[in-house]
């Protein structure tokens, strides 16, 4: 059964986030979220998942270039858990070293961080749906 999926990009000032879909293994980006005092927006992201209605929710996981977790981890970690009680949707996690680096190359405008933060959530979805098809 094809399942709809969001991707999200955790980050303490933003949350980049992104769509995707199993059938077509495909994902792109489709919005960004500014923090509030360093909170999630929960309320444009239980929009966002009543919008869409995905089946599963992927987080990127930043670790350091050896795999080994660094300062953002646990916070992204905090996000997924908190995602997938109040959403009651399983949430799957993907490394996500690199993602940033690879967004800004594909963007025109890599000076756009919010659209740098959306395409690396669809990054980190791609890499989801490569590793599950």
């Amino acid at each position: 059964m094809p399942e709809t999926l969001l991707g999200f990009d955790f980050g303490t000032r933003r949350i980049g986030i992104a769509i995707g879909q199993t059938l077509t293994g495909s994902a792109r980006p489709l919005t960004t979220l500014d923090t509030r005092n360093g909170k999630p927006d929960w309320e444009a992201i239980g929009r966002l998942i009543r919008e869409w209605q995905p089946d599963r929710l992927v987080v990127g996981l930043p670790l350091h270039m050896d795999g080994t977790p660094q300062s953002m981890t646990e916070q992204a970690r905090r996000f997924g858990r908190q995602l997938e009680g109040r959403y009651n949707l399983p949430v799957e996690w993907v490394d996500e070293r690199l993602t940033s680096d690879a967004a800004e190359r594909e963007l025109p405008s890599p000076h756009d961080k919010g659209a740098v933060d959306a395409m690396a959530a669809a990054l980190i979805l791609e890499d989801w749906l490569a590793q599950h098809a």
